[in-house]
């Protein structure tokens, strides 16, 4: 069996392409959710991913990989500044963990500097585009092989 990677986006990344694409870039969220899972396949692993505005459903979602996903990668969106909720989902995750920011979040507004889901995160990446997403599994296939 496949290891599972699970894809997780937060608030507003549903809006990709069309929303600040100066800032954000113009591929939607279904480019970067194919272009994860064709890299998945590359490497052998299956690959779940969900998108949710709201808090809650996030959450909810981490406590699913606890039982079918080897890592996540999560661009909590506006929730990596203020959510100890998913901050505390994700301590409870046993596998890897990496966040992903499309923008330099801390060449922003100075709220953007701080998150949470970081002091969780076995890598963190940020300013790099949406290729970051493929960062992102490129170092899980590093740590889980």
């Amino acid at each position: 069996m496949a290891k599972q990677v699970m894809l997780l986006n937060g608030p507003n990344l549903n809006l990709l392409g069309k929303r600040q694409p100066e800032i954000y870039g113009h591929e939607t969220l279904a480019d970067i959710e194919a272009m994860v899972a064709r890299l998945a396949e590359e490497f052998g692993f299956g690959l779940v991913a969900h998108q949710s505005n709201h808090e809650g459903v996030l959450v909810d979602h981490i406590h699913e990989a606890r039982g079918s996903s080897a890592a996540i990668i999560i661009n909590p969106g506006a929730y990596s500044h203020t959510s100890v909720a998913i901050l505390d989902a994700l301590n409870a995750f046993e596998g890897v963990v990496i966040e992903v920011h499309i923008s330099n979040i801390h060449k922003r507004e100075a709220f953007r500097h701080h998150s949470y889901v970081s002091s969780r995160a076995d890598g963190v990446i940020a300013g790099c585009g949406t290729e970051g997403y493929a960062f992102a599994l490129r170092r899980i296939a590093t740590l889980i092989g």
